[in-house]
């Protein structure tokens, strides 16, 4: 089976570890990386035996590669996408997609129009457990859902320098509270500030309600000591917990608690696999350009909520 030849764009640490992986993995073959700090663009090239970019545009001129990844400064990622789209390249674009909607807008335009494969680094729903508590919620096996709440805290991150922890970090969990619901939120409200670092903000708290009446917690910050990633939803009957870091899934209902057990696997490992099937077999994928869309206008309405000390309601 030809394998797919696939390419990164913006070889920091995130960008690096889909290197790793492409280089890994069966079915693609990594033909080249691009970053514009050209010390670091020989280091990966030469870690992977691949071809060096200092420019995304030469490479992108490059016929072997047919998909792209692209893991830049966050405020570059439309710009490196939509370069790659034109150029006829399927592509990845790590969150937030986007510096903001109209950006995300024309990069679903041009990959509806070119026939071309979007989706956006959304890793979350990866995770085996979180997979289960989709199905959980779908199905009604926690009764109805009544709310979820997520937390996302930890230190200051040093490769941050562009964008503050609602379209940062909060992103994955609004895209998740989306996933596991099904539906969209119809209005939004939060508090978000900065307490430490004063160019953006770098703590949110965000709630977000839906039409019947059940609604999602968001907390997310750059303060606390440790690193934390969870997630708890409330259904009628059933109460889920998933540690995002170990993998780890609880169910707590009145008869029992159980633990259910899934083998750890890398989820942007899972992802990537996901693209390359995704292209290789003309599917649609898990998460679309739409998606990547849809959590960045309830971002953006966080920090308008915030900015403006008021609930927003939501496009629908």
């Amino acid at each position: 089976m030809k394998k797919l030849g696939v390419a990164v764009i913006g070889t920091g640490f995130w960008g690096k570890n889909h290197a790793r992986i492409y280089k890994e993995l069966a079915s693609t073959e990594l033909v080249a990386i691009c970053d514009v700090n050209a010390e670091r663009a020989k280091s990966v090239a030469d870690q992977f035996g691949v071809k060096a970019y200092t420019s995304s545009s030469r490479m992108l001129k490059n016929d072997e590669i047919e998909a792209v990844s692209v893991c830049t400064w966050s405020t570059k990622l439309a710009l490196e996408a939509l370069r790659a789209l034109k150029a006829g390249k399927h592509v990845l674009v790590e969150k937030p997609m986007a510096t903001n909607t109209k950006q995300a807008e024309k990069l679903l335009e041009t990959a509806e129009k070119n026939g071309l494969h979007l989706t956006v680094g959304f890793l979350m729903r990866f995770i085996p457990g979180m997979q289960h508590i989709r199905e959980a919620v779908e199905n009604k096996k926690i009764g109805e859902l009544v709310c979820a709440t997520a937390k996302r805290v930890s230190q200051w991150p040093e490769r941050i320098g562009d964008v503050g922890v609602v379209k940062d970090t909060a992103i994955h969990d609004i895209d998740v509270m989306r996933y596991i619901s099904n539906e969209d939120p119809i209005t939004v409200y939060a508090k978000a500030g900065s307490m430490r670092y004063r160019r953006f903000e770098d703590y949110a708290q965000i709630m977000l309600t839906y039409e019947d009446g059940k609604s999602a917690f968001i907390e997310s910050n750059w303060l606390t000591p440790y690193k934390t990633r969870t997630l708890t939803v409330t259904g009628s009957e059933a109460i889920m917990r998933l540690d995002y870091i170990t993998q780890e899934l609880w169910i707590e209902s009145a008869k029992e608690n159980l633990q259910p057990r899934f083998p750890w696997q890398e989820p942007l490992k899972l992802e990537l696999q996901h693209f390359a099937d995704c292209i290789s077999e003309k599917k649609k994928p898990l998460i679309t350009g739409a998606d990547g869309l849809k959590a960045l206008q309830i971002a953006e309405a966080a920090l308008q909520s915030s900015a403006k000390n008021r609930a927003i309601k939501l496009r629908q």
